[in-house]
């Protein structure tokens, strides 16, 4: 994979933040703080859910959200800010499937599919997952799954329950510095778009 895209442009990612440990919902907000800006600009987050684990080890329930943005980064590139996040919060890796203070991962980047073991794209539980497609169809209605179709066909298919929203809890995207360019903004690529 190469280093930033040559021509500058942009291409739409969707990421998921998950937490159990600790302060789940500060560290939700730290991923976003360690995410922000240098190429990844953050468009919109979703509401935050509660949400049973999965994998069979006994822990906490998890805080999940997802978060749409665009990137000028090579998908190696947000892969590596995505485990900053996750270090910034004290991301230990001990157990599989085990509790964690912060948990970020890179769900779809454009319509890019790759079977690369170091990042798989797209992420290839996302289809399986309600705490990722609830919390994504919320901020995408026509939101599209590389490779498996439509989102609100995916979770149409699921058991429901499992995720609860919680409106008592709010993140916030980090306020950055505006480009000194008048009129220059980002808009908003979709995720399910062609990497041109």
């Amino acid at each position: 994979m190469t280093r930033h895209d040559a021509a500058g442009r942009k291409h739409g990612v969707v990421l998921s933040l998950g937490s159990n440990m600790g302060d789940r919902l500060a560290n939700l907000q730290l991923g976003l703080d360690v995410l922000a800006g240098d190429g990844l600009d953050l468009l919109a987050v979703s509401s935050v859910y509660q949400t049973a684990p999965v994998g069979g080890v006994d822990q906490a329930d998890y805080f999940n959200a997802v978060l749409l943005a665009a990137s000028s980064l090579a998908p190696s590139e947000v892969l590596a800010r995505c485990a900053a996040a996750e270090a910034a919060a004290g991301r230990v890796r001990t157990q599989r499937w085990g509790p964690r203070t912060l948990d970020v991962d890179i769900v779809a980047y454009c319509q890019q599919v790759s079977a690369d073991p170091a990042l798989t794209l797209p992420h290839p539980r996302a289809h399986e997952r309600a705490f990722v497609l609830v919390p994504w169809l919320e901020l995408d209605g026509q939101a599209v799954l590389p490779g498996f179709g439509p989102v609100a066909g995916l979770l149409a298919a699921m058991p429901a329950g499992g995720v609860r929203r919680r409106p008592d809890l709010r993140l916030e995207l980090p306020d950055l510095p505006v480009p000194d360019q008048p009129g220059t903004s980002t808009p908003i690529p979709e995720a399910g778009a062609p990497c041109s």
